[in-house]
């Protein structure tokens, strides 16, 4: 049997490679996501941080230039730093420092046991971490629970935030209709009924997709489970916080968000006098990372303007709200517009 040249052992090395390769990805998919993800935050200029706080090590993206106006983003439940790729370059594009931790629990942080994961402590935690960074005043925003936490921080410390910004917020005394053990799914169907009310045309998770996902998310159900049931307790609710709020407030959702529904959206924006709501039309809770090009432009006028758009009425809000169903065209809305989102295409 003649044994290979150069050429051939070159080419049987990158055979056996691509097989291995080939065969990880089956069974590790959300490492090699992952992976592909964090090599293209590098490339468009975000840069991975770490800071230790009260003990524990915390990891952060950031991006944009240093000298730049600080704006916080916090992620929600289960989430992490990179959820905000797509609507973080807006806001560096425009001149400002981007600054996107993990919260504690989540992402590349640490995961103590002994911590309660509680939308208050987590809030303390993102103020400890503005501290040591030297952040004095900051425009805020967070995403579902990180809204909630977005939401203490400017009630308790109103002189340091200039500006709020909530995307898809938890935070109001409304308990879901859906059941809270779909953020621990257990199954590939049970993974199919959280991407149900994430978004209200899913794409089909493959097998082996499904798989490498509840693999990866299994060793950290506990502390998904411990912030579910601080939140469904009640003690932190915004209700009360939202009316209080000096400063502008910007409120964005997705027109079928079946997690955070919009009428949610309406009783915050009556809730606060100087806020302005941005609907999206065909899509859920995913909005920030799938309709990134309507919400961008929008959020960083509302942070260069320095005030909330509160045109019309609470009367013509609500009207409006009511229109937002399939298939019928909606009005535009108090302070804000009905958008469409051109960076997904649906079926």
């Amino acid at each position: 049997m003649r044994r290979p040249g150069p050429k051939g052992w070159i080419t049987l090395s990158a055979a056996a490679f691509l097989l291995t390769a080939g065969a990880g990805f089956f069974e590790w998919p959300v490492a090699y996501f992952d992976g592909l993800t964090d090599s293209w935050l590098w490339l468009n200029g975000f840069r991975s941080q770490w800071i230790t706080i009260n003990g524990y090590r915390i990891h952060y993206l950031v991006k944009g230039p240093a000298a730049g106006s600080p704006v916080v983003l916090l992620h929600g439940l289960g989430g992490r730093a990179q959820n905000w790729r797509a609507l973080a370059p807006w806001f560096s594009k425009a001149g400002y420092r981007v600054y996107m931790p993990d919260l504690l629990g989540y992402g590349l942080s640490d995961k103590p046991r002994d911590f309660s994961y509680s939308v208050r402590d987590e809030a303390e935690l993102v103020l400890s971490f503005m501290q040591l960074l030297g952040i004095e005043r900051v425009d805020l925003g967070g995403w579902s629970m990180g809204g909630w936490i977005a939401q203490i921080i400017a009630d308790q410390y109103p002189q340091r935030v200039r500006h709020l910004m909530l995307f898809a917020s938890a935070g109001l005394h409304d308990r879901p209709r859906w059941s809270p053990d779909l953020f621990t799914p257990n199954t590939p169907e049970d993974l199919d009924r959280l991407n149900a009310i994430l978004s209200p045309d899913p794409m089909a998770i493959p097998g082996f997709v499904a798989r490498g996902i509840l693999r990866a998310t299994e060793p950290s159900a506990w502390i998904i489970d411990r912030a579910m049931a601080a939140m469904l307790s009640g003690r932190d609710v915004t209700n009360g916080m939202l009316p209080r709020l000096p400063m502008p407030v910007f409120l964005a959702w997705g027109a079928n968000d079946e997690c955070i529904p919009l009428r949610q959206a309406e009783m915050m924006h009556q809730l606060v006098h100087n806020s302005e709501l941005h609907v999206i039309r065909n899509t859920g809770h995913l909005a920030p990372l799938e309709c990134a090009r309507e919400l961008g432009p929008r959020a960083v006028a509302f942070l260069k303007n320095g005030q909330a758009d509160v045109r019309g009425s609470a009367d013509s809000l609500s009207k409006a709200v009511q229109k937002l169903q399939p298939g019928l065209q909606p009005e535009a809305i108090l302070g804000g517009r009905v958008l469409p989102c051109s960076d997904i295409q649906r079926k």
